[in-house]
């Protein structure tokens, strides 16, 4: 089995062109499965067969997950890796019957997006000091995941190219490998520029040293050596900064600032979207510039209190009175 799944992975990213992180929760969920099956049968991963994958252990192992207390958007999502894992399998004729078929998913927890209020993003973007420029750096980051609703694995994938700044653009490569345009405002324009100036000169420092280390090298060897990207963020050694990183930096600004616990990047891309829908933005424009598929996605952000909806009532109702 174990080289069954090494062979869907490829698969996936040769045929699918689905994204490295995409892979990876593939891999991660079919491999929770199998390690589950193999202890089951008290034999070793290897010694699997797709004849082994039964509707009963796909059952027991759900259920097992949701007693471990899983979300069950969670157990949802690897119970989907398995059947396309196991379409794959019945494709290339290495399984007849489909384990899956009558597995049952578990509904979805209808929970709403965690995101941050206009002050609280306010002073969250404040956090990070502007005297260094890596302080400047964490600035324009925060400044843009708010500015444009960006994913973190489009932020960390920004190359200087994508930037177009006379026209406050930038372009992101979004799932599925599609391309989209978002603007972004004057201030995460002037962080921007300030971050921009301090990375030419980190580059420029470990480009001159990267030189020194290559002299005397064959020129086969210094070509191999020399980067192949120009990402915009960097870290201190010139090299692009991963997410682990960036979610790192937005959690330790979090802590200094509020008492809030589970604010990640991604509650910055729902904070966009809940302050643009609250302000008037049409839902489809939201989606547009969130890069959703699906509107059903995007309407998750049309929470609004109590208090406003009897504003909007108030305002737009024909026999609504202010003295109600």
């Amino acid at each position: 089995m174990r080289d069954h799944l090494k062979a869907f992975l490829n698969f996936l990213k040769l045929n699918r062109h689905v994204s490295p992180h995409t892979v990876r929760a593939y891999e991660s969920d079919i491999t929770q499965y199998l390690a589950w099956v193999a202890s089951d049968k008290d034999r070793r991963m290897s010694q699997l067969t797709p004849a082994d994958l039964d509707l009963t252990s796909v059952q027991s192992h759900l259920a097992d997950l949701g007693k471990a207390g899983k979300a069950r958007s969670s157990v949802a999502r690897k119970l989907s890796a398995l059947r396309t894992f196991v379409r794959y399998l019945r494709r290339e004729d290495l399984i007849e019957h489909d384990p899956t078929a009558r597995a049952v998913a578990p509904k979805r927890d209808h929970t709403l997006p965690t995101h941050l209020s206009e002050p609280e993003i306010a002073r969250l973007i404040e956090m990070p000091s502007t005297t260094d420029p890596l302080g400047r750096r964490d600035r324009a980051i925060l400044e843009l995941f708010y500015a444009s609703g960006l994913r973190l694995s489009e932020l960390v994938g920004i190359d200087m190219e994508d930037l177009n700044l006379s026209g406050r653009m930038v372009r992101v490569m979004g799932k599925g490998s599609k391309e989209r345009l978002l603007p972004f405002n004057q201030s995460a324009l002037t962080a921007l520029r300030a971050w921009i100036n301090d990375r030419a000169a980190i580059v420029a420092t470990v480009e001159q040293g990267r030189r020194q280390k290559a002299k005397g090298k064959t020129p086969q060897a210094r070509k191999s050596s020399s980067p192949q990207a120009d990402p915009l963020f960097v870290n201190y050694r010139g090299t692009r900064l991963t997410g682990r990183s960036v979610d790192r930096m937005l959690r330790r600004y979090v802590a200094l600032c509020s008492t809030r616990l589970g604010i990640s990047p991604h509650a910055l891309r729902h904070s966009f979207a809940t302050h643009l829908l609250q302000r008037g933005a049409d839902l489809r424009a939201i989606q547009e510039l969130l890069g959703h598929s699906r509107l059903s996605t995007t309407q998750r952000y049309t929470h609004v209190n109590a208090a406003q909806l009897i504003e909007v009532y108030r305002k737009s109702h024909p026999r609504a009175t202010k003295s109600e």
